[in-house]
């Protein structure tokens, strides 16, 4: 598949300073390598075995959807495509052998707001036949709702149809006796080639999500609870409809404040149960609820340690067939024999890579898999089990052929408390010693999110630099447990922000990093502890990086003000001087090091007036900063371009720090 030249540079803006004083040059070829978006985004593959269907990476932020045959050699054919300004394709899943639905989305800013949505369309595999399949809003409607649906269950046996979620509004017409009064989320059975729709549930107002069993039939509806306000209560309850029956059971009920109750996502038909997470000890396990009004409990699997974070599932009907986890790597147990093998064998064929089955023909004969590690940013494959082949279709970075890249090793370091705190280090590749090295402390973003051992564009492209790289799981990551968690990272962050800032004492002590060499780079949450972190040792970090970071906690809660789940915001921001001192808009006046912000203006997540605002008091200050903005972009900054610019500016900077 041929890939398209790429712009150098978007338009930038500076604020504060004159442009380049503290940005540097335009990206190389190095950064337009790393910085380019994966080739393949997803794959799927048809019910028969003989197409492969890709969502793939164009130029700057445009992507195409591409239908191959499932031979080797193949030619693409382009059958969708998105600019990215603002929609972006996600996946494409094929609902017939001769037909896709795929999902588009993105954000767009309207005044002071800027709005997410997504979107469903069909497509035939040859091209052409473009139908969309969410419900779309008329113009007498009360009101909006954005979410443009998911597909539950692609009907295995039907040729064409699909079951998914619809977003209603209610609609009116004065003067006319026409309306509808259907409001909130329900499911409807759509022939994605006429359009005909059937509904199979009616719209609920606080409905939030739909489980069905791989097989036609809606086992469990969630429902969100609300207080008298309007504003939401924080939990939510789960009912599930017996086997044969057409109302409605209490199923469970989940606090999303502590994660506590149990969380169904999916249901086996067969053994008529509901699969989900449930806290064990302190920690995520996958437990299974039986379907009946006896609701018994059994816990599937546990691990001691870390929580349980993921299903692996297989086939059109989306079977269940194990949990994965992640100590230092992301490990799978396989309740199914017959899928354990298939990846040990393929695992063991391709070298000791990380495989991860993608999709499956109906018959299960064929099989697409994906492989790859931390020196391998990673390759889809078909596996045909009859003829025993594994045939390559796809690398995920073609523009990395060639490219040295760098381990990624396990380290654990002591906090100031004696708490050792696990990280991933990654020294620059063939580095025969590592001392004095420039460094860079990376925090990740969520904070209820951790890092994981595997291939990492940002990472790698420092590492190629020079930069030692260090990945703290500090206190307030999740996966390790509600005692790792805490509060979160926001609450509780002098001791978050004190994990991450131990870690670049840790590079120090070791010998690793050069001192006066020693910089911070996040983004979202990991930009907010960048910055925090001068806070707590303004001394200890020579260059801050800030990617899309949260700056300010009083701007964001007047953000969130008008939505449903203010008071959940609220209870995890923190209020009055608990917010103040935690946000880092009220530290400038402590900032010794420069920095360098990032920030996409059509962020949904975490809105470009928090760098602004950052941005003003630094200025104000009289410190040295300086913001970056990307127009149209939202918070991953979705665009080869500006991430190469992005790269190639940021490290530039981190290494002048230590002229």
């Amino acid at each position: 598949m041929a890939r398209y030249s790429r712009a150098a540079v978007l338009g930038l803006f500076a604020a504060g300073v004159a442009p380049g004083a503290l940005a540097q040059g335009q990206p190389d070829a190095l950064a337009k390598a790393f910085g380019a978006r994966e080739t393949v985004i997803s794959a799927s593959l048809s019910p028969d075995g003989q197409k492969i269907a890709l969502i793939a990476a164009d130029a700057g932020r445009t992507s195409k959807a591409y239908v191959l045959d499932a031979v080797e050699g193949a030619v693409p054919k382009a059958v969708a495509y998105t600019t990215g300004r603002p929609e972006y394709l996600y996946r494409c899943n094929w609902v017939s052998n001769d037909r896709l639905a795929c999902q588009i989305g993105g954000a767009s800013r309207l005044g002071d707001d800027v709005y997410g949505f997504n979107s469903i369309f069909a497509v035939d595999a040859v091209g052409g036949g473009v139908r969309s399949l969410s419900r779309r809003q008329g113009q007498n409607a009360i009101g909006f709702d954005l979410r443009g649906g998911e597909i539950l269950d692609f009907l295995p046996g039907e040729d064409g149809s699909v079951l998914m979620t619809r977003a209603y509004v209610p609609e009116a017409k004065i003067g006319s006796l026409v309306n509808s009064k259907l409001r909130g989320l329900g499911v409807d059975r759509i022939d994605t080639r006429s359009g005909a729709s059937k509904r199979i549930e009616q719209p609920e107002t606080q409905a939030i999500d739909y489980v069905a069993d791989g097989h036609g039939a809606v086992r469990i509806m969630g429902l969100r609870e609300v207080k008298g306000s309007g504003y939401d209560k924080g939990t939510y309850k789960f009912l599930y409809r017996p086997q044969g029956k057409t109302g409605w059971s209490d199923l469970s009920s989940y606090d999303v404040q502590d994660n506590s109750g149990f969380y169904p996502v999916a249901v086996d038909p067969a053994k008529n149960v509901a699969y989900g997470y449930e806290k064990t000890d302190g920690r995520d396990a996958l437990v299974t609820v039986e379907l009946d009004p006896g609701l018994e409990r059994k816990v599937i699997f546990a691990h001691p340690q870390v929580d349980v974070t993921g299903l692996v599932r297989v086939g059109r009907d989306q079977r269940v067939v194990g949990a994965s986890y992640v100590t230092d790597h992301r490990q799978v147990v396989y309740f199914d024999e017959q899928v354990a093998a298939l990846t040990k064998s393929l695992g063991k064929a391709l070298g000791g890579k990380v495989v991860h089955i993608g999709d499956m023909s109906a018959d299960g004969q064929r099989v697409l898999v994906w492989a790859g590690s931390d020196v391998d940013p990673g390759q889809y494959y078909l596996f045909d089990r009859a003829a025993r082949k594994l045939s390559p279709v796809m690398p995920d970075r073609p523009e990395l052929a060639g490219q040295a890249l760098a381990t990624m090793q396990s380290v654990h370091y002591k906090a100031a408390d004696g708490t050792m705190i696990p990280a991933y280090l990654t020294l620059p590749p063939g580095k025969e010693t590592v001392k004095g090295l420039p460094a860079v402390v990376m925090p990740h973003g969520g904070p209820e999110s951790r890092d994981e051992w595997g291939f990492d564009w940002m990472v790698q492209y420092y590492a190629a630099r020079g930069f030692a790289v260090i990945q703290p799981q500090f206190r307030g990551s999740a996966g390790f447990g509600e005692k790792w968690l805490m509060q979160n990272g926001y609450r509780s962050w002098r001791t978050a922000i004190g994990d991450v800032v131990d870690a670049g004492r840790w590079l120090v002590a070791q010998g690793i990093a050069d001192p006066a060499k020693l910089t911070i780079a996040g983004w979202s949450y990991g930009g907010y502890a960048a910055l925090q972190a001068q806070a707590v040792d303004p001394a200890l970090f020579k260059a801050v990086v800030a990617i899309a970071p949260v700056t300010d906690f009083a701007d964001r809660m007047r953000r969130s003000q008008y939505y449903s789940n203010y008071l959940l915001q609220q209870q995890r921001m923190g209020t009055g001087q608990e917010a103040e001192d935690a946000s880092p808009s009220n530290h400038v006046a402590e900032f010794r090091a420069p920095v360098l912000m990032f920030h996409g203006t059509d962020d949904n997540n975490v809105d470009i007036s928090q760098a602004r605002i950052m941005q003003g008091k630094l200025e104000g200050a009289g410190k040295r900063s300086q913001l970056v903005t990307y127009d149209g972009l939202t918070h991953n900054l979705n665009d080869s371009d500006a991430r190469a610019d992005l790269l190639q500016k940021s490290a530039d900077f981190l290494l002048a720090a230590g002229k």
